[in-house]
């Protein structure tokens, strides 16, 4: 097949987002076996914390479904890996500012470990920690991870890097928190608290007038989904039972990924710092490389258990809510993975001819008619090609979250000129609720992705939106052509701006391995 233009690439690829059921966790074949460069969540908002206007909260999550209990290792982050955060700032799909993690592990005493005298012997322990850790004395902790960020100007390969340094000492190491292992180590989730929050570091950015902020550590997971339903063919009538008596029931039990934990690279940006000679609205993703060949040490040690060389090869990436699960064929899948947002019309093959609003229609036209009482012969949308999708989900609205430049491409884009709604005052459906500080104009940990992306996919756009509370037309696409476009479709997993902090780094603490 030729390469289709982008045309024909916009339509394709606005229907990718149909497929985002869930956040980003093991959704391709060679990733699933890759854990610590695996991203399961790219969140990119407004800073809401009171006292912060015109700051840019980025987070991207890695290391997916982590039981907090996971010893005795639990969850580094990988030496080998460069993660990224990247932003493009004009419009042509291609990042122009990238924020750069690398992460070192180490042992106490220069690397040969805690030891205990045993028989006349000083022996090295097995685990992590052989006592309690706190925010004032972490000497029985064995062992650490720290990083540097980088600041790349240009292009994310060749451009300009810069180190982000400390405000405090000028220094360009950071230290990453020692995962929630239990309260017996930290004496109680306020110990824990209170240690995780002395790696909230004030950071000097190259290039950047003012000051930003940078954490790294195990937060709880802070997306909501109803997963194993979802994927045993999406085994519940999507409508809010609630609202039409049938459907499935708003439940919090319904997130089966609520005991898990994640590992957040968050940063505080001014917005400023990010627009560049754009218009103001950003477009983000997150990704992590590895070099392209890795030998295996047949004698490994914890210091060099392999070696890497070769290219920088990126083997996750992650924009809007995934577009890889469910949309993107296996043979495929870790290919769109190593795509740039360039290139996505590669992928046009798998979606000029989407099945999933088919799908739906499949599983559900009886007993969403059921429901609702209604005897649509068909209930997927009508309006061939997706206008609203491609507005949606691949160029944004004009005048809300459109780059001056339109490139069709999937990323998460954010109008930094659109003043953060408080916390308490969020519409968890952002848009779609009228609250254009929401998704799909950024995302915030708030925002109910899940359900905002089904009642789209249904066509929710092909009717007029309260917006600033007037009834407004988009023009996308007309009621005829959504029977089903205002029903609530849901998973039944609830999720808001209460269930989070309303400060940097916003996540919350994670849960603990054991209790005590």
């Amino acid at each position: 097949m030729n390469k289709p233009d982008w045309t024909i690439a916009a339509v394709a690829m606005a229907l990718l987002p149909l497929a985002s059921f869930g956040s980003s966790h093991r959704e391709a074949p060679n990733i699933a076996k890759m854990p610590a460069v695996d991203s399961t969540d790219f969140y990119l908002f407004n800073s809401y914390e009171p006292g912060r206007a015109g700051y840019v909260t980025l987070i991207a999550n890695y290391i997916p479904l982590q039981d907090a209990y996971g010893g005795p290792n639990y969850f580094a982050l990988d030496p080998a890996a460069r993660y990224e955060i990247h932003i493009d700032n004009v419009g042509d799909a291609q990042p122009h500012l990238t924020f750069r993690f690398r992460f070192t592990n180490a042992l106490a005493n220069g690397n040969t470990g805690l030891t205990l005298g045993v028989g006349g012997s000083q022996v090295a322990i097995p685990l992590k920690n052989v006592g309690p850790v706190s925010a004032g004395d972490t000497s029985q902790l064995n062992f650490t991870e720290s990083y540097t960020l980088d600041v790349v100007s240009g292009n994310d390969r060749s451009g300009t890097v810069q180190h982000v340094t400390s405000m405090a000492d000028g220094t360009t190491a950071f230290g990453k928190p020692y995962d929630f292992v239990g309260t017996k180590t930290f004496g109680s989730v306020q110990g824990y608290e209170a240690y995780a929050a002395k790696f909230v570091y004030d950071i000097n950015i190259p290039g950047c007038s003012m000051p930003g902020k940078v954490f790294v550590g195990q937060r709880h997971e802070p997306f909501a989904v109803n997963l194993g339903r979802v994927f045993d063919l999406v085994n519940l009538v999507p409508v809010d039972g609630t609202a039409f008596p049938g459907g499935i029931m708003q439940d919090p039990n319904n997130n089966i990924i609520a005991d898990k934990n994640i590992t957040s690279l968050e940063l505080e940006v001014h917005s400023s710092c990010l627009k560049g000679k754009g218009n103001g609205v950003i477009g983000g993703w997150t990704s992590a490389s590895l070099r392209q060949a890795q030998v295996l040490n047949p004698t490994p040690t914890f210091a060099k258990p392999s070696v890497s060389g070769g290219p920088w090869t990126q083997v996750s990436r992650l924009g809007s809510p995934l577009v890889n699960e469910l949309v993107i064929g296996i043979p495929d899948k870790d290919r769109f993975n190593a795509s740039k947002p360039k290139d996505d019309g590669q992928f046009a093959t798998y979606v000029t001819n989407p099945s999933f609003p088919a799908i739906l229609d499949i599983l559900f036209r009886g007993a969403v008619n059921a429901t609702l009482k209604t005897s649509f012969p068909n209930i997927a949308p009508g309006n061939l090609p997706r206008t609203d999708l491609v507005t949606t989900f691949l160029t944004g609205f004009k005048g809300v979250n459109q780059l001056a430049t339109v490139t069709p491409s999937e990323m998460t884009r954010l109008n930094m000129g659109i003043a953060a709604t408080p916390a308490a005052a969020q519409n968890t459906f952002g848009v779609i609720g009228g609250d254009l500080a929401g998704y799909p104009n950024g995302r915030r940990p708030g925002d109910d992705a899940v359900d905002i992306t089904l009642r789209v996919a249904m066509g929710a756009l092909c009717y007029p939106l309260m917006i600033a509370g007037s009834s407004t037309d988009l023009g996308l696409c007309k009621p005829g052509d959504a029977p089903v476009g205002q029903a609530p479709f849901t998973d039944g997993a609830p999720i808001s701006s209460a269930d989070f902090d309303t400060q940097f780094p916003y996540l919350r603490t994670p849960y603990a391995g054991a209790s005590n």
